[in-house]
């Protein structure tokens, strides 16, 4: 589960809570905004090289499979 993965992280010390990539300070909610705005994955991480391709895969992985079980 994402929750307790190791691509994410979430502290009331990091962000004021906001979940996080592991090890960085940018929040998931960019990602999602990047994509929805129709930007790739490059110009996102060119945008934040503190967080690496292997992250944001295997996040819209999981997200994915999350996404399909609870249809399923």
């Amino acid at each position: 589960m994402l929750n307790d993965s190791l691509i994410i992280s979430v502290s009331s010390e990091i962000m004021g809570g906001t979940p996080v990539f592991r090890g960085t300070r940018v929040p998931i909610q960019t990602l999602l905004d990047y994509l929805k705005a129709g930007e790739s994955i490059d110009d996102f991480l060119d945008g934040f090289p503190t967080v690496t391709r292997e992250q944001v895969i295997v996040f819209l992985e999981e997200a994915g499979k999350q996404l399909i079980s609870m249809a399923a």
